[in-house]
């Protein structure tokens, strides 16, 4: 039996972020991963999607300036984009074994499971680990349904070699949006089917309105207070059937969540408890067992399960280990941002109902020059601003929120006033060049 200081459950960006921490402590360490190496991110998740959200962009521009300089919009070739996309995703996982290997990090491929507190299975094989880390992330659910057989994940979206023609996407999440928007300016029919009448409630209601009302005119159908029920297959089409109402589409895919990758590690075994929405850790990120420690997309928590977010958990929880840190681990204000067309970002205190000292103040940007220039339909942002002047929260809607919602930010992190940022000198015309106009 092999011994380790540290054993990683799981090579997305929370676990290698820790692994490489723990060897430049000089810990012996060993990467166990079951699955693609390098994790969702950047084999099926937020890279792959962003490279074909990057298609859509471009064309959107184009889109926006047809009379002004363009006569026609091209389509978006789905087979040529796919093909670029995989010259990112296809060296993944080879790349991240070759990365651990040259920084002396062992690492094997097989699934984990716990025989103790301090030991685990993996092929037959027994290893053991003074502490360990578990950041085997999240899968996307598939709704418990009659004829849930036909229904497809975001991972097989991101994967497909021809789009369908008429797709149904099941959810009002930031994926179903995301992957809707695609889609659509891919050539496909588009509908998105929700539950209810609160799509992306993560963000400013009035802003995910006028979302939708910007996707439907691209032509994305929406179906609200629908409960799927049942899906069959007609012929040559999938039907999802709710109540009276039927849908039809060529390929329907499930987006209602995801569910934490636990059932394999056999935790009650070291003493670790767990949820149906993850891992339960203290405010160090530690388990349950204290030599335990869980990090990423699998552990139980009310932030958003990001990709930085993973990032930031991985590297405190290598320093917690080493005793490098002492402190409980402390998040700045996270961006989230919904990569449809528009897009949609906030970040920090946007719910201001509680609390009358905080001022709201919202300002439409369509006819800023940044905007204007580039002929977008709608660009605006919400503030929300402290007794004091400073901001502590803000939303965005528009075509280039996921880069203005980061100098926003900045902006929180820092406290920045306009008193400050008047002291500086940004390139212009460009996002940065705005932010003193957005400050108090």
């Amino acid at each position: 039996m092999k011994e380790y200081d540290t054993i990683v459950i799981g090579s997305g960006v929370a676990g290698l972020s820790a692994a490489y921490e723990l060897k430049a402590k000089q810990q012996q360490v060993l990467v166990i991963e079951e699955n693609l190496w390098g994790g969702t991110c950047p084999n099926r998740g937020c890279d792959p999607k962003k490279i074909l959200i990057g298609g859509v962009e471009a064309r959107n521009r184009i889109k926006q300036l047809l009379g002004k300089g363009f006569s026609e919009v091209p389509p978006l070739n789905w087979q040529e984009l796919q093909s670029f996309k995989r010259t990112f995703t296809d060296p993944v996982s080879a790349n991240r074994q070759k990365e651990l290997s040259q920084a002396g990090i062992d690492h094997l491929t097989g699934t984990a499971s716990f025989l103790d507190e301090e030991t685990v299975e993996v092929l037959g094989k027994t290893f053991r680990g003074k502490h360990f880390v578990l950041a085997t992330g999240q899968r996307p659910t598939i709704l418990p349904i009659e004829g849930k057989e036909f229904l497809q994940t975001s991972t097989d979206f991101l994967a497909l070699a021809e789009l369908p023609k008429q797709l149904i996407f099941i959810g009002g999440g930031y994926v179903s949006f995301e992957l809707a928007t695609i889609a659509r300016a891919a050539g496909s029919e588009v509908t998105i089917v929700h539950h209810n009448q609160r799509p992306l409630k993560e963000f400013d209601e009035e802003l995910v309105q006028e979302t939708i009302v910007q996707m439907k005119k691209a032509g994305i159908q929406f179906a609200f207070d629908v409960d799927a029920q049942k899906i069959t297959r007609q012929n040559e089409k999938l039907q999802l059937i709710a109540g009276k109402e039927i849908f039809e589409a060529d390929a329907i895919f499930c987006a209602t969540g995801r569910q934490p990758n636990v059932e394999s590690l056999h935790l009650e075994r070291a003493n670790v408890d767990f949820t149906k929405k993850g891992i339960i850790v203290n405010e160090c990120l530690q388990t349950t067992n204290p030599q335990i420690f869980a990090c990423g997309d699998v552990i139980e928590k009310q932030l958003p399960k990001l990709t930085p977010v993973a990032t930031f958990e991985g590297q405190y929880v290598a320093q917690k280990v080493t005793q490098q840190q002492q402190k409980t681990i402390n998040y700045p204000v996270i961006p989230t941002i919904v990569y449809g067309s528009p897009k949609i970002a906030t970040v920090g205190t946007t719910k201001i109902e509680e609390d009358r000292q905080v001022e709201t103040v919202t300002q439409e940007m369509t006819s800023w020059f940044t905007y204007h220039r580039v002929n977008e339909p709608l660009a605006k942002v919400k503030l929300c601003f402290n007794k004091e002047n400073f901001l502590i929260g803000a939303s965005v809607l528009s075509e280039q929120a996921d880069e203005l919602i980061d100098f926003l930010t900045i902006a929180i992190n820092q406290r920045l006033t306009k008193e400050i940022v008047d002291q500086w000198i940004f390139g212009y015309p460009t996002l940065a060049s705005d932010l003193p106009y957005l400050l108090k």
